[in-house]
């Protein structure tokens, strides 16, 4: 999948398929995908080159639904998203998330795109499915056996695509296979949640039965398929346990809640144990630099550039080509700023997120940091404990410098493709002229910040590819997010477990940090927390927090009440930045726990109903 733009090779049948994406959405072939034959798909599909053809099509039409999921962390507590660099019309540049709101309330009815486009991915899987079906009882043993595995990632990839439209709107309609003309969809109506999930474990059970246990970079195989059925399971418990009364149709059962976390922890339980997997670079910390530099910097900074690219802890991906082949990722673009290669900014860290990082000392929380503003304040810099002293971050989790940048802090700038050198980071200093030691530097130049940190993790520090041109393999599941979630699972069934703990603390010693203290793991609740605090710090920036908050009903604990006084995020200098959920009603917070079925859809086709909070 790297290195080359696979245009897939389609006859008219699916030409047709690609007008079609939503239910009964065929005004623009969102696919973005041109025919190169004309002959009908009977006469093209004939041997394993046109199917790997296909699905490296389907692989790559898909990509743009998960590649960007960093977005969504700015619909919880610690990211802002303040727009996104997507261009409509453009699928390569992420044309799903285009549109949508990543603010923490009132997000819930912009997501029209990303429907459609699920189900355009759900159709391109299809295509492969019935095709391979087609032709799968005149193949010889070796051929029907390679068949089978393309048919095992074309499942998972269908899959993939429902979990995602099931944790996002509950009751879907559930295609099975292409669709070719609109009377064939105008009359579908929404599956309830339960069939859907039904039909994700069967593709899912499927490709775990038929693919390897390793596979190619880009290609799935047999770990990071059950690490996605553990997933899909530990949601379907986690909606049991806790409700989703926005979804009517839906009724929490105890039984079941037990049921999938059981079934979920053995899953997971497999992933750790069956597959000789390890963390990046074994989970160990590595090097770190002295505060305000960074020639040398944690492992797990990086584990989130390309250099990582294949590493065993990344189970599932999704690969892009890097420089000159139109298939980069825009990581470097949305999480850096103007110092580097014009970048923009438009993902960040808010100043909250820094009082998560425990002390490498205790490995407890520090004292909160101080808010001051320098320019009124003339010990702000040089005071313990202020948030503008770079000395107050000292003796902190490796994870913090690998992932966030300080005042003073320091990363590569990059114009051209070329290094401009040491770029310090000055909050409301923007390409400004500074001596640090002796030495003249001008500042980073992030006007997209608001909170006196910007994101370190997934920044190139490296030149040599443009902010659009990067060929890192986006993680859709990591092996730690799979142990922190066995963790989960086994602690709401049964408590604190001994090898529960062992792999939390196994993913705290990558930031240095001594293992967890008794008081940590000495209930289900206790242990809970650090499960949490271990999932905002080590997944921060990959699209899993505000979901995370929904599964679990948190939007309240997080944000206040209906009709509350809402929440300030701030920064460093302790000014107010923006404020959220200020006397928003009961209605908004339903609203913000499903999202609206897109009014087009349900235009083109009234047997589709619309979720409660938005009728």
């Amino acid at each position: 999948m790297r290195k080359r733009d696979f245009s897939v090779k389609i006859g008219t049948a699916l030409a047709l398929a690609g007008l079609m994406l939503g239910v009964g959405a065929c005004r623009k072939n969102l696919l973005d995908q041109t025919p190169t034959a004309d002959l009908e798909t009977a006469v093209f599909w004939k041997t394993e080159t046109d199917a790997t053809y296909a699905l490296m099509g389907a692989y790559a039409s898909i990509r743009p639904c998960f590649d960007r999921d960093y977005y969504f962390d700015g619909q919880a507590e610690y990211t802002r998203a303040r727009g996104t660099s997507t261009t409509s019309g453009n699928l390569r540049l992420g044309d799903a998330y285009n549109g949508g709101n990543y603010n923490p309330s009132g997000y819930a009815s912009s997501f029209d795109k990303m429907y459609r486009y699920l189900f355009g991915g759900v159709n391109r899987a299809n295509y492969v499915i019935d095709n391979i079906n087609r032709i799968l009882p005149e193949a010889n043993t070796t051929t029907a056996a390679n068949f089978q595995l393309i048919l095992g990632e074309a499942k998972m990839l269908r899959a993939l695509c429902y979990f995602k439209l099931i944790s996002m709107w509950g009751d879907v309609p559930y295609l099975s296979h292409v669709v070719n003309a609109p009377s064939e969809v105008t009359g579908l109506v929404r599956m309830p949640i339960a069939q859907v999930k039904d039909s994700i474990l069967a593709d899912l059970g499927y490709a775990i039965d038929k693919l390897p246990k390793t596979a190619a970079l880009g290609r799935a195989a047999k770990p990071g398929v059950l690490a996605l059925r553990g997933k899909v399971l530990l949601y379907w418990a986690s909606w049991n346990k806790f409700g989703w009364p926005e979804l009517d149709t839906f009724k929490p059962d105890a039984a079941a809640a037990d049921a999938a976390y059981k079934a979920a922890a053995a899953d997971f339980k497999s992933v750790i144990n069956d597959y000789g997997l390890t963390l990046y670079m074994n989970g160990d910390p590595g090097e770190i630099d002295e505060l305000g530099k960074a020639d040398k910097l944690p492992n797990y900074y990086n584990l989130f550039t390309p250099k990582a690219n294949g590493n065993p802890e990344a189970l599932l991906v999704f690969t892009h080509g890097g420089t000159g082949t139109s298939q980069g990722e825009e990581l470097m673009r949305d999480f850096s700023g103007r110092s580097h290669e014009g970048s923009q900014c438009w993902v960040s860290p808010r100043y909250e997120i820094a009082d998560r990082y425990q002390l490498t000392t205790t490995g407890d929380f520090a004292p909160k940091l101080v808010q001051m503003n320098p320019t009124t304040n003339a010990a702000a810099r040089t005071t313990l404990n202020s948030a503008v002293n770079p000395a107050s971050y000292a003796n902190r989790d490796y994870r913090m410098k690998s992932t966030i940048q300080w005042d003073y802090e320091t990363s590569i700038g990059m114009i051209s493709l070329a290094s401009t050198g040491w770029c310090p980071f000055i909050y409301q200093s923007w390409a400004q002229s500074v001596t640090i030691g002796g030495v003249k530097y001008t500042t980073y130049n992030t006007d997209g910040c608001n909170s006196g940190y910007v994101f370190r993790k997934f920044v190139r520090n490296y030149a040599g590819q443009g902010r659009s041109d990067g060929d890192f393999a986006w993680p859709v599941i990591r092996l730690a997010d799979v142990y922190l979630m066995y963790a989960e699972a086994t602690n709401a069934t049964s408590g604190p477990q001994a090898d529960a703990i062992d792999l939390v603390n196994k993913i705290r010693r990558r930031g240095n940090l001594p293992a967890l203290k008794a008081d940590k793991t000495a209930s289900a609740t206790a242990f809970f927390d650090a499960i949490e605090q271990e999932r905002i710090v080590e997944l921060i920036g990959e699209g899993q927090r505000s979901f995370d908050l929904r599964r679990w009903r948190a939007i309240e604990r997080v944000w206040g009440q209906p009709n509350g006084v809402g929440v300030w995020r701030q920064d460093t200098w302790g000014a107010n930045q923006e404020r959220y959920y200020q006397n928003t009603s009961q209605l908004t917070y339903q609203q913000n726990y499903i999202f609206r079925i897109p009014p087009e859809e349900r235009d083109r086709n009234p047997k589709i109903i619309q979720n409660v909070p938005w009728r």
